[in-house]
């Protein structure tokens, strides 16, 4: 099942929040991509248009925001997983730093802990995750 016969099916995606300062800088990043990676600049985008905007100073914890590190679970392996999720250049799946550009980034921004998503796979796979917990970005 794809996510569009997923949608279909009256599968809803859950609430994101996203500070100001990351949709802005997303916004540019998804508009830049459409060229070279239109579907995934279009997943991007619509988890953007479906963001609640709030100041970075109102941030909540819990949410994941870009450098956050994030624990999830694969509902289909039931596989545990932490990663820090990243802009493109600071990509190194070696180090467990996933881009926000890739279907599993997409997914994950936004998202706060108990959250459940469906995602899908570069291979077409429709998969689910939930994320387990956050640890917010290093301040500079």
């Amino acid at each position: 099942m794809t996510l569009q016969e997923a949608a279909a099916a009256g599968r809803r995606k859950p609430r994101i929040t996203l500070s100001v300062e990351d949709f802005e800088q997303l916004s540019v990043l998804a508009r830049a991509a459409m060229s070279r990676l239109p579907d995934i600049a279009s997943e991007l985008t619509d988890e953007l248009e479906r963001a609640e905007l709030v100041p970075a100073a109102d941030y909540l914890g819990g949410v994941v925001c870009m450098g956050s590190e994030v624990t999830f679970r694969d509902e289909s392996t039931g596989k545990t997983q932490r990663v820090t999720l990243v802009y493109p250049d600071k990509a190194d799946i070696a180090q467990s730093r996933v881009s926000v550009l890739t279907p599993i980034g997409t997914a994950l921004i936004g998202l706060r802990i108990g959250a459940s998503i469906e995602w899908e796979t570069r291979t077409g796979e429709v998969r689910e995750l939930t994320v387990l917990d956050v640890a917010p970005p290093p301040r500079p």
